[in-house]
Parts: structure tokens; sequence; C-alpha cells
């Protein structure tokens, strides 16, 4: 799945075409492995679309909260949207501050990028696999 991820990261802005907008909240554990949990909202098509998202992931240790925001490409239709996604992070957080970006893409080419903002004590780095579901 990270293949996917990767060329996802490195197509040209040309292959990509704008179709929406998300805003996630999550909270990460990790040590070693990682879970995480929340929802977010997908704005896409003049509506918005409220989601949840979950996952099992390597890499990294903490606890943190994460809100993210971005851009989707690649969505044509809505039921495009849910489903797994795998994901390339980097990132960190200490206390109040901390950032980094996140790529998200589907079997169905719909991809993800995110920029995040952390809050908690946390290095992350590595791969996970996301699942998003419609409320």
């Amino acid at each position: 799945m990270l293949p996917a991820v990767a060329l996802g990261r490195a197509a040209s802005a040309q292959e990509r075409v704008k179709s929406g907008t998300v805003e996630i909240e999550q909270v990460q554990v990790a040590f070693i492995g990682s879970g995480n949990i929340g929802g977010g909202t997908l704005h896409f098509q003049g509506r918005s679309y409220r989601f949840t998202v979950g996952g099992l992931g390597v890499g990294g240790f903490g606890v943190s909260k994460m809100q993210a925001y971005g851009d989707v490409y690649n969505l044509r239709e809505l039921r495009q949207f849910p489903g797994a996604y795998g994901q390339a992070r980097y990132g960190m957080a200490a206390g109040n501050t901390g950032s980094g970006e996140m790529w998200l893409e589907n079997p169905n080419g719909v991809s993800i990028s995110l920029r995040t903002r952390r809050e908690g004590l946390a290095l992350s780095l590595g791969a996970d696999a996301v699942y998003i579901d419609f409320k």
C-alpha cells in the first residue's frame, strides 16, 4: 500500500485534480505500534459530509491530539471517499507545539494532502493503514 502513497506524493500537479477539502481531529497513541481514532468533515461539491477515522500503524511513541486540514484530489463521486487508505507521515509534538504533513491514498485513486498540528508528547515517523467511513 505504501508504494501507492509514494506515487501519489510524487505525482505532478497535472495528474492531481483538487476536488474538495477536509478537516480532521484525532487522538493517536503510539509505542512502537500506533493506533488512532477520530473524525472529520469532507467538503465536496458545495456540501459537507461527516466521517470517522480509525487505524493502526507502526513507528513512533507517545500520546498526541492531532488537528489536520488539507486538500482532497481525484474524488469524482462521493462513494470513492470511504475505505482503506495507506498513509505516509512525519511530525512531532511536545506540549502545545507540533506539526507535520501526511499523505493518504486509497485504491480508488483518491488522495488527501494534510497539514497537521499536534498537542501532547509524541514522535511520529512511519506508515499506517487508515480507515475512513461516513457517519
